[in-house]
């Protein structure tokens, strides 16, 4: 194991002895926080096993060789900590909160779980009937599922085209063989990333580390993907006779390593970020009282990514709404920004991150996520630096180059 020259930071990053990278932040919180991220999702199950690494996710705390699956949910819970997962298009996160004083605890049992998990059959088929309920509670809920099924159209001819819960058929079909084979091929020291955010002794954490990962190693590596083709125009609707019409309308923009993520971050907020000042906000909301909700948001991957907008209205005001924001984004693109509105546009985004950055979970996590994904953990100050490095014209071009782009649009009514 050996230290990567983290001198003077408020974090200590390590490669263990197979390879693994883990970093470790002391904190003064009484609550300890501990995670795997792992390099793997949905964009990387095979072809005919849609669902697969979400299925993992839910079943990898279903027993080991020396647990049963009510031991592996009480092990954190006892103590009144928590123990849970998620999956994303490229990414796994395992990970747990307890209070502090319990880290080789949650050390012990990710590892145990990554390692060693049998996938029971019986197990399996109790969790599935969980994961189509899922499923069939997702599609009930169109301002939801309208994402996935743009992405669907806008990821055309890829991997990254089908939802990360699969259908029902395909979750059927999905066996004990086809869970380990997943964990074997993706959850490999060079694919996964441990992060400890604690107010232990960041050389003691990593000796744990060491104890309990540095002997895994299975066979296989860090996923090789194929870009997706270029996104083709489209404007469907999909009829399921609802009360209200979801619309999403999108652009596919760079990966998450792009230097022009700084600038799209700043668009995105500005056009219709969280806060009730976003200008899609204030143009269909505030003013004209067309919709309950508009937002737009980014979604990058390592190689490609998307900016969407979602809106919900009633279906005849669906084509003065989609009119309205071509026209916001018209304005972004022609107009020049006064300094001292760009500067409030800047200040508000960096305002937030500070915000966020109060919850501690949240950080912690991203830690971990930046080392994956980056190479190093990405800080505020680091970000805050980049933004504030962005010019008028940046953003400017950035919107011009968006509008410009072939535009996708689905609506669901």
């Amino acid at each position: 194991m050996k230290n990567m020259g983290t001198l003077g930071k408020p974090y200590e990053i390590f490669t263990l002895s197979n390879g693994m990278r883990a970093v470790v932040r002391q904190t003064d919180s009484p609550v300890s926080y501990i995670g795997v991220v792992i390099n793997a999702g949905s964009r990387d199950e095979p072809a005919d096993r849609q669902g697969l690494a979400h299925f993992v996710e839910h079943t990898i705390f279903k027993g080991t060789s020396s647990r049963k699956s009510w031991h592996i949910s009480n092990r954190m819970e006892c103590i009144g900590g928590e123990l849970n997962a998620y999956t994303s298009k490229e990414e796994t996160m395992l990970y747990t909160n307890a209070p502090a004083g319990h880290a080789e605890r949650a050390i012990e049992l990710l590892s145990d779980i990554i390692a060693d998990s049998r996938f029971p059959s019986r197990e399996l088929d109790m969790e599935r009937e969980v994961v189509i309920d899922e499923i069939n509670s997702y599609l009930d809920s169109p301002s939801e599922s309208v994402y996935d099924e743009f992405e669907e159209r806008a990821y055309a001819g890829s991997a990254l085209a089908h939802n990360i819960l699969g259908t029902p058929e395909s979750v059927r079909s999905l066996s004990s063989t086809d869970c380990r084979g997943f964990l074997d091929r993706h959850y490999t020291p060079a694919n996964m990333v441990a992060y400890i955010s604690d107010p232990g002794d960041p050389a003691r954490l990593a000796t744990l580390l060491e104890k309990h990962f540095g002997a895994l190693g299975f066979p296989g590596g860090t996923p090789q993907r194929a870009t997706p083709p270029p996104m083709q125009a489209f404007d469907d609707t999909v009829s399921r006779d609802g009360h209200q019409a979801h619309t999403v309308m999108g652009y596919r923009v760079f990966g998450r390593r792009d230097p022009r993520r700084f600038p799209l971050f700043l668009l995105n907020n500005h056009l219709g970020g969280p806060c009730m000042n976003s200008r899609l906000n204030q143009e269909l909301r505030d003013k004209r009282g067309l919709v309950y909700t508009v937002d737009s948001s980014v979604a990058l991957m390592s190689d490609t990514g998307l900016l969407q907008i979602y809106f919900g209205c009633d279906r005849k005001d669906i084509p003065r709404c989609r009119r309205l924001i071509g026209r916001e984004l018209e304005r972004l693109a022609s107009d020049r920004l006064s300094d001292r509105a760009f500067r409030s546009i800047v200040n508000q985004y960096c305002g937030q991150m500070i915000v966020s950055s109060d919850n501690r979970e949240n950080m912690a996590m991203s830690m971990g996520k930046s080392l994956q994904f980056f190479g190093h953990v990405v800080e505020m100050q680091e970000v805050d630096r980049a933004l504030r490095d962005v010019t008028p014209e940046q953003l400017r071009d950035l919107a011009a180059e968006i509008a410009s782009s072939p535009l996708g649009c689905l609506t669901i009514c």
